[in-house]
């Protein structure tokens, strides 16, 4: 059941993204009319008015998941399932014709004759006036001046019409005629031509790991993957056409003769180290700037003219055989469309590193499958499950073994028969390091549990004792003064900026990682109860002072309910840094939780797992926060209302 409704994917973002128009539409129908209802009710600024609103969250999501589906490509995979695969015939002639186009002004402005012969001849004179001094005889520095003045003048054959030879201009007119006869073809359209079996075996787009199927499934694909095959022939002969004279080839040999007798001739004045060095790059230079003529590959511009015009004839027709594909390119393939490389066509622009919903939704349910050896989990740990816990391990993790270690007594030693006699004390070594089985309780595994553990118990402790600590920085002048530098001076630094100390020092394990997150939430709870404690109404504590009430009482029913609001705010803050937080260092040690899934995805380029890994993050983090709220409203229903 699940490999069907992996393999039909596409009608089913079909499906939804028809859901999601409809909640997009009635929602702002609904979302008008409440407003229009509500106005003369509502006064702006009131806190009461943000309430209730539902159909605008709707609205949001709709929005959000529609423009998702869009620019992620989802919506042309739902709607025009066999785009892609008619995109990637095209694409495999624009990968036909690249080595010809590479030589006209069509991927840039330039013929590459025109930019091989301004780019040389500016090299040549360059090179004409920095010859080194004192390393060259006047021989020699003759013989290279000669050979830069013949390089110059060899692009200058090559770029002179009336120095072509008539083998040349049939070679090319051969391979205009070619790109004439597809032309044709494509004009003609794709007749009877029918997609192989094989083709129609293929798998749909974005169901396996080759993302657009590479066979041609339609009779126009079909058409466009015949004329791509044979423009590899075509870009094969233009490719073989050097423009080749007896006059250019006599220039040719007679440069390449005057540059060797200097390259592999001895020098002919005494050199040092540094001469040497410098007459070896001189003639590399000159000899490499010939290198890059003398295989005779620069044109007239006259010359290219036919292959020039056949080629954009051949684009422009390629244009027309789209049909209605052009528009749907144009309006559902947002970015750079599909490029065909050596081997697969690939998405471009947005819809590369942008998945689909609906493949995110097959990454997560297959991540979520508890069944590893069915090809669940994430290298060897569930995303979500549970486990039977030992409960001694929950001792041991609880009590350290310096507490047996200051009772009293000593530990057992072995007797003369070598056997080992035990203590007391040793019974409690054993508890305290989990030796000792306590039963088993069901409890949460894999990634995200992971995760959540490491934040919930670095909160708890931040919780328990940043808050007392902060109350009493809030109301005692020793309290403040005291710890106040010290978490002024370690609370601006950013949590990252710790964490390789701390995970140096801890190991990768969990205790690290609840540590650094412990800092961050001790932290931030400190400052919002002293912020909250410090904040009081002084008439408040002179009234309960004059109703009798003792240092306790104040501290339990004015300064901590006063203080409440601002405890509750660090907590939602604290959370959501201490969760960020957790992620980086997960990624930057550690063998599971959800940071670690992203790390290694970043890796290898899996952008479906990535996101993944970011959606279930947001996931979890407005979860924390929903429970926030909540918590605030049930604590402090009076915040907010006068």
């Amino acid at each position: 059941m699940a490999e069907w409704l992996s393999d039909n994917r596409a009608i089913f973002a079909l499906l939804t993204i028809i859901g999601l128009l409809i909640a997009f539409v009635w929602s702002i129908r609904v979302g008008v009319l409440q407003t229009r209802l509500r106005a003369r009710d509502e006064v702006f600024g009131d806190p009461e008015r943000t309430k209730g609103g539902w159909y605008w969250a709707v609205c949001g999501v709709a929005a959000l998941m529609l423009v998702w589906f869009y620019f992620s490509w989802g919506a042309a995979r739902a709607v025009f399932p066999n785009a892609a695969n008619e995109l990637c015939q095209i694409a495999k002639i624009g990968e036909s014709l690249a080595p010809i186009s590479a030589a006209l002004p069509v991927r840039s402005r330039y013929l590459k004759s025109t930019t091989l012969a301004v780019r040389n001849s500016a090299q040549l004179e360059a090179l004409s006036t920095s010859m080194p001094e004192g390393v060259f005889s006047a021989d020699e520095a003759r013989r290279l001046e000669t050979s830069v003045d013949r390089t110059r003048q060899l692009i200058a054959l090559l770029s002179n019409p009336e120095f072509t030879s008539q083998a040349t201009k049939r070679s090319l007119a051969d391979v205009e005629g070619q790109l004439a006869d597809l032309t044709g073809k494509l004009e003609a359209g794709p007749g009877d031509m029918m997609p192989s079996p094989e083709a129609l075996t293929q798998s749909r787009w974005g169901t396996s790991e080759v993302e657009i199927p590479m066979l041609p499934m339609t009779s126009r694909g079909v058409m466009f993957d015949h004329v791509s095959a044979e423009l590899v022939d075509v870009s094969k002969d233009f490719l073989s056409i050097r423009n080749l004279s007896p006059r250019v080839e006599d220039m040719i040999a007679s440069t390449a003769e005057l540059i060797n007798s200097v390259k592999k001739g001895e020098p002919q004045v005494d050199l040092d180290e540094n001469g040497a060095k410098a007459r070896k790059a001189y003639v590399k230079a000159v000899e490499r700037i010939f290198k890059r003529i003398d295989d005779a590959t620069i044109f007239p511009a006259q010359a290219m003219e036919g292959i020039n015009n056949a080629v954009a004839k051949l684009n422009a027709t390629v244009d027309d055989a789209k049909g209605g594909l052009g528009i749907v390119e144009a309006t559902f393939f947002p970015g750079q469309g599909i490029v065909k490389s050596k081997t697969q066509c690939t998405e471009q622009g947005s819809g590369r590193w942008l998945p689909k919903p609906s493949d995110v939704v097959v990454t997560f349910v297959t991540l979520a499958n508890p069944d590893m050896s069915g090809g669940g989990g994430y290298k060897g740990t569930r995303l979500l499950w549970w486990k039977w816990l030992s409960i001694a391990d929950v001792v041991g993790f609880l009590f350290p073994d310096s507490i047996v270690d200051m009772l009293p007594g000593d530990y057992g030693t072995h007797g003369v028969d070598g056997e080992f006699q035990p203590t007391y004390k040793d019974h409690m070594l054993a508890f305290a390091q989990g030796d000792v089985y306590l039963g088993s309780v069901p409890m949460l595994d894999g990634h995200i549990w992971d995760s959540l553990f490491r934040v919930l118990v670095a909160m708890a402790f931040g919780i328990m004792l940043g808050v007392p600590l902060g109350i009493y920085m809030g109301v005692s002048r020793l309290f403040k003064s005291f710890f106040d530098p010290l978490i002024e001076l370690y609370r601006p630094v950013p949590p990252l900026a710790w964490a390789p100390l701390i995970l140096t020092i801890f190991g990768i394990q969990d205790d690290g990682k609840i540590f650094l997150l412990f800092m961050v939430a001790f932290a931030i709870m400190v400052i919002s109860a002293r912020t909250g404690a410090s904040g009081t109404q002084l008439s408040k504590i002179r009234a309960s002072h004059s109703l009798g009430a003792t240092d306790r009482q104040i501290l339990r029913y004015v300064i901590l309910p006063n203080a409440l609001p601002e405890i509750l705010t660090g907590v939602r803050i604290s959370i959501g840094v201490c969760w960020g937080t957790l992620v980086a260092a997960e990624m930057l040690a550690g063998t599971t939780g959800i940071g670690f899934i992203e790390n290694v995805a970043r890796t290898v380029s899996d952008y479906e797992l990535i996101w993944v890994t970011i959606l279930i993050m947001g996931l979890l983090g407005l979860l924390f926060d929903l429970v926030m709220r909540w918590v605030i409203g049930k604590l402090i229903p009076w915040r907010g209302k006068g």
